[in-house]
């Protein structure tokens, strides 16, 4: 799978995203500190509503980004965005009211959400080969999982030495490395957009209507859904199992969020050769199905009396979790590029981003109201449901065959290798194959 590191400018902007991954892992230890500092015991609620704020700026600004995106270098557009974070992470350390934080966090993840749409819809362009650019996917996946780890790990190293909001130095010099990396990287130049007709709003949804015109991306919205419903249950009720549920330290947490890290990490190490034998329908169907399994087995955990062996359940069970959302989202980056045109890949991926942050913006509050107010096995069962109902429209939306459409091109030469074996018609060149997206059949449905 290193071997993707050969390609020099993919290797730049892979070290971008680690330094920035880094650098974005700091800042949420720190932030976490900064409201235990300005609110006491509501540092929750300030959390929880910077995270709402975080998923807001995600859903709303990644689509107009989309939506101008084709008139700035994309360079320029991933240099400024790494800057405006760099600043933010300036101005932290010098935050003394909540409603400061709230502000600078909306700035710091709209930012974000024009970076990453961006980055993810360069990526094919520079790696043209498809078993290249599974490679490179399972690698943007593992960097994300060993961030979770090793970030928090990092984090409190400095800390036995600084003061947490000199962390936020780190953040800054993760977004300044990340930016220098890809303004000294030269990226091809992609494919010109469309123009269209009706504004802004037309632009800005552009993404989001080929997902619903396209059978197997209103299938990868479903998956989202599925996997917003796992991670929430990861991410917002993994203390609550461990110090409610488990009786067991704080010290513990960090196991629980392993095992889910871990989980992931090992499919997606895996996904490179399993894809080459397997398709992604299958891939990424299955791991829907199974985040619906694992909540079955979790809530029988929950509904447990007591025992010794719940922690290796539990452990289990979150590895499990990362296993089957790695198993949906590392594979979906193939899935938005062999289903949008060329000229339209960073809308898709705006609006792949977009649409999945929704899905989180919905899960996460649920996950947290729910354990709250109900208890964990309610939690369980609700947010079960969700992830097998997805799972199952999943199915539903995804066609297992696609058939072949006939069409016409006009303007290929004889010789051209897409129309060898055509018959000849009045306007140029007949024939029919499995739907395709691209720049030769963007006007065909």
């Amino acid at each position: 799978m290193l071997t993707v590191l050969r390609h020099p400018v993919y290797r730049r902007l892979f070290g971008a995203q680690v330094v920035a991954l880094v650098g974005t892992g700091l800042a949420t230890v720190s932030l976490g500190l900064l409201a235990y500092d300005l609110a006491g015991r509501s540092a929750g609620a300030v959390l929880g509503t910077a995270l709402a704020i975080k998923m807001t700026a995600y859903v709303v600004i990644a689509p107009v980004v989309g939506a101008f995106a084709h008139r700035l270098p994309r360079r320029a557009l991933m240099v400024g965005a790494d800057l405006v974070r760099a600043c933010v992470a300036a101005a932290l350390p010098f935050v003394d009211q909540v409603w400061q934080v709230y502000v600078l966090v909306f700035l710091l993840q709209s930012a974000s959400a024009a970076f990453t749409p961006t980055f993810q819809a360069v990526i094919p362009d520079v790696l043209p080969d498809e078993a290249d650019y599974t490679r490179a996917l399972s690698m943007a996946r593992l960097a994300y999982d060993l961030e979770s780890l090793f970030s928090p790990a990092l984090a409190a190293a400095l800390l036995s030495v600084v003061t947490y909001d000199r962390l936020f130095a780190g953040t800054l010099l993760g977004f300044l490395g990340s930016a220098a990396l890809v303004a000294s990287t030269v990226l091809p130049r992609p494919a010109p957009a469309p123009e269209r007709a009706g504004g802004v709003h037309a632009r800005a949804t552009a993404g989001t209507r080929l997902f619903l015109a396209v059978p197997e991306l209103r299938s990868l919205l479903a998956l989202n859904l599925a996997v917003a419903a796992a991670s929430a249950m990861v991410t917002v009720n993994s203390v609550v199992y461990v110090r409610d549920f488990l009786r067991m330290s704080a010290g513990a947490v960090p196991w629980a969020l392993g095992a889910y890290g871990a989980g992931s990490m090992v499919v997606a190490l895996a996904l490179p050769r399993v894809l080459g034998r397997v398709g992604d329908r299958t891939v990424m169907l299955r791991g829907a199905l199974l985040l619906g399994l694992v909540f079955a087995g979790l809530g029988l955990v929950t509904a447990s009396g007591g025992g010794s062996w719940r922690l290796p359940a539990l452990l289990a069970a979150w590895a499990a979790f990362g296993a089957g959302c790695s198993m949906v989202l590392t594979p979906a980056g193939r899935l938005v590029r062999r289903a949008a045109p060329e000229r339209e890949r960073t809308a898709a991926f705006a609006a792949q981003f977009s649409l999945s942050h929704a899905c989180w913006l919905l899960t996460y509050p649920l996950a947290g109201w729910l354990g709250a107010t109900a208890g964990l096995l309610w939690t369980v069962a609700a947010l079960g449901s969700v992830a097998l109902g997805a799972g199952v429209a999943a199915v539903r939306l995804w066609p297992a065959t696609e058939r072949e459409v006939e069409h016409e091109h006009a303007g290929l030469a004889a010789d051209h290798p897409h129309v060898s074996g055509a018959r000849r018609v009045t306007d140029g060149w007949r024939h029919s194959h499995r739907r395709t997206r691209d720049a030769l059949h963007a006007a065909h449905p």
